[in-house]
C-alpha cells in the first residue's frame, strides 16, 4: 500500500488496520470509548500549530485529526451503525442546510444576521432530532430549555462561554463589563471567605464561581479566554526559562534555589517583556 492524495486511501489503510486477522494488535482493540481521548488531543493539536503560525505542523496534525474521523468511521461501519461516506453526507447537508443566504435565497447579508439565522436552524434541528429520537423509543439527552444541545463533555471554559452565550439571547446577561468585574470581586470576597474558613470544598465550589464569572468577562471583552490564557502559559514559559537559565549560570537548579533568587530572575524577566 502507498500514501495516497485519495481519501479512500486513509479509508482502506482503516480497515487493513482493523482487519481482524491481519490488522494491527492494538489499533483491533480500540473502541470509540478508547479513541475518544487522542481524538481530543488531536484537535488541541491542531490549535497548537495555528498558535505556532506552523503551517507544515498544521497540515501533519489536520491528517492525524483526518485519522480520528476515519477510526470512529470505521468502527462504526463493523457495527453497521453509519459508515464514512454517512459522515460526509451528513455535513454536507448540514453545511448546505444552515447557509441559505449561500446556497439558496435568504435576507441574512450581515455576519449578525447571518449569526442569528444560524441559531435558528439549529433550534428546528434540535426539535426534529427530538422527534426522530421519540420515534425510535429513545428519552432526550436533557430537558427542553435555552442549555439545551450544549455538551457537557465539552472543556470546561468552552462550555461556560457556551452557556453565557446562550442564557444572553434571551437577555440573561450583564450589559457591560463593569458590572461583571463587580460580579467577579463579589465572587472572590466569597472564596476568600470560604478559605479563611478552612471550608476546602467549598472554597473549590467558589473557585469555580470565580472562573466562571472570569470567563463572562472575556465574553464581554470580546477575548476567548482559551487564547488568553494560552497566551498567560506562553509567557509563563518564557519567563521560567530565563529563571532556569539564570540559575544555571550560578550554577544551580530551581530546587536547590531560595524563593527569593527565583523571585529576582522572575522580575528581571517580566521586565525585559
Amino acid at each position: 500500500m502507498k500514501p495516497s492524495r485519495d481519501i479512500s486511501g486513509l479509508i482502506e489503510i482503516m480497515a487493513a488496520l482493523r482487519h481482524p486477522e491481519t490488522g494491527c494488535p492494538w489499533d483491533i482493540k480500540q473502541d470509540f470509548s478508547s479513541i475518544k481521548p487522542y481524538t481530543i488531543e488531536e484537535a488541541y493539536e491542531v490549535a497548537d500549530a495555528i498558535e505556532r503560525n506552523d503551517p507544515e505542523d498544521l497540515c501533519d496534525e489536520l491528517g492525524d485529526l483526518l485519522l480520528q474521523v476515519v477510526f470512529h468511521a470505521r468502527m462504526a461501519e463493523e457495527q453497521q451503525l453509519f459508515s464514512f461516506e454517512d459522515v460526509v453526507e451528513a455535513i454536507t447537508r448540514k453545511m448546505i442546510r444552515r447557509h441559505p443566504h449561500v446556497f439558496e435565497r435568504s435576507e441574512a447579508d450581515t455576519p449578525d444576521k447571518v449569526k442569528a439565522q444560524w441559531a435558528d436552524i439549529k433550534a428546528a434541528e434540535k426539535r426534529e432530532r427530538a422527534l426522530r429520537r421519540a420515534a425510535r423509543g429513545l428519552p432526550e439527552t436533557e430537558a427542553a430549555g435555552q442549555l439545551t444541545g450544549i455538551p457537557r463533555a465539552l472543556p470546561a471554559l468552552m462550555e461556560a462561554l457556551k452557556l453565557q452565550e446562550a442564557a444572553s439571547r434571551v437577555g440573561f446577561d450583564w450589559g457591560a463589563a463593569g458590572p461583571v468585574l463587580d460580579k467577579i470581586e463579589e465572587e472572590i470576597a466569597e472564596l476568600r471567605a470560604e478559605i479563611a474558613g478552612g471550608e476546602t470544598s467549598k472554597a473549590a465550589g467558589e473557585l469555580g464561581d470565580v472562573i466562571f464569572a472570569v470567563a463572562n468577562l472575556a465574553r464581554h471583552l470580546k477575548a476567548d479566554p482559551e487564547d488568553a490564557l494560552r497566551s498567560t502559559n506562553t509567557k509563563f514559559r518564557n519567563r521560567f526559562g530565563h529563571v532556569e537559565a539564570g540559575l544555571a549560570k550560578l550554577g544551580k537548579t530551581p530546587d536547590e534555589a531560595t524563593l527569593e533568587e527565583m523571585e529576582r530572575l522572575w522580575q528581571e524577566a517580566k521586565s525585559s517583556g
